[in-house]
């Protein structure tokens, strides 16, 4: 590796959680500013190989490492393909490339027993292309004695340079990860609770829909604010941060909310969401002016009218901000990806809880 820091190429990769496919970007970057990220592709799984990735999903932590395998080398090859994809829309070639981020796909993750597992070859995406592959970014957090997430604050950071602070970016995945930064760059982050998993799981329950389209059946019911209150006795949303949650942490509570009809439960499990991000606000070091809204929970009209009213600030999605929010995770993994390459820190006490700034990831290089 050159010495110095100095702008390089950076593919980002991300398998995402509801397993819809892998996007990939194009970010030229120093792991301190970004100079171009305007280049993003996705491309999805086939329906067969959705299926056999929930197969090695670890419900209770079992899983069939020979069945895994297998599993893992038609993932790595999806995500070879989508590098070389990505590679002909720009017209290049992997010479044009300092390096590849390769965080695989999460089949099971543990941050309280520091366990956190990834399908995804590093090594046979480097015999791809024999450009320098970066994975093993939750990993190697834990091993510091981090949370493992949330571990894209320094990201946001480069990407609200020039946005007025404070400020804090939400993103709603499965899960509502909170991503804080103040006027002087301090950096606060923490997983505050569900996100749209528990929505997912009643719609797909009682409707046999993947999700509530268009927040439409939240829209059309009441909030019953007895069971809200239940719901948010859960013992996760007053542990103070830092603090990061596993993806069935919370599904013991769609047991209270079974007596609901379709509209009132998924009225309530929205405000669920706004209501663990209300409670979040309050461990932040100082409330956000701006609120930035991103990943699938920003399509969510009724969650974002939730937001609008139970948050102080200006409340926007990263649409508003021309973001490519679709595709904003594989972008921040090659921004990491970069800081890696050149030792900075892609994780600290105030975001995962490890001792001190930490450098992150495992490089594979030839």
């Amino acid at each position: 590796m050159d010495q110095g820091i100095h702008p390089l190429v950076a593919i980002g990769l991300k398998s995402d959680t509801a397993i819809t496919g892998v996007d990939a970007a194009l970010v030229k970057t120093d792991g301190i500013d970004i100079f171009e990220n305007n280049l993003s592709i996705s491309r999805p799984y086939s329906e067969e190989l959705r299926k056999e990735i929930k197969s090695v999903l670890g419900e209770k932590g079992q899983l069939d490492v020979g069945h895994l395998k297998e599993v893992e080398q038609k993932v790595t090859q999806h995500h070879i393909e989508t590098v070389q994809a990505l590679l002909d829309l720009a017209d290049k070639n992997p010479l044009n490339i300092d390096v590849i981020a390769f965080p695989g796909h999460t089949v099971l993750n543990r941050p309280s027993q520091k366990l956190s597992i990834q399908i995804g070859n590093a090594q046979e995406m480097l015999e791809a292309f024999g450009r320098p592959v970066v994975n093993r970014f939750y990993q190697s957090d834990l091993a510091s004695g981090g949370q493992g997430s949330p571990i894209f604050p320094s990201f946001f950071d480069a990407m609200t340079r020039e946005i007025e602070k404070p400020l804090a970016i939400l993103s709603i995945g499965g899960l509502t990860s909170l991503s804080y930064i103040g006027i002087n760059g301090e950096l606060a982050a923490f997983e505050v609770g569900p996100g749209n998993v528990l929505i997912d799981q009643w719609m797909q329950t009682r409707m046999g829909a993947e999700m509530d389209f268009d927040g439409l059946w939240a829209a059309k019911g009441m909030i019953d604010q007895r069971l809200l209150k239940k719901l948010m006795s859960h013992p996760y949303f007053s542990k103070l941060p830092p603090k990061s949650a596993d993806r069935d942490e919370f599904d013991m509570l769609l047991q209270d909310v079974d007596g609901s009809s379709v509209a009132d439960g998924a009225a309530t499990l929205t405000a669920l969401t706004v209501q663990s991000i209300v409670e979040g606000a309050k461990f932040l070091p100082e409330y956000p002016s701006k609120w930035i809204v991103i990943g699938g929970g920003a399509f969510n009209p009724s969650l974002i009218k939730g937001l609008k009213q139970s948050l102080r600030g200006t409340v926007i999605t990263g649409e508003e901000l021309h973001w490519n929010t679709s595709n904003i995770e594989a972008q921040g993994f090659a921004f990491l990806a970069v800081r890696t390459l050149f030792n900075l820190p892609i994780s600290f006490p105030t975001t995962t809880g490890v001792p001190a700034p930490m450098p992150g990831g495992r490089i594979h290089q030839k």
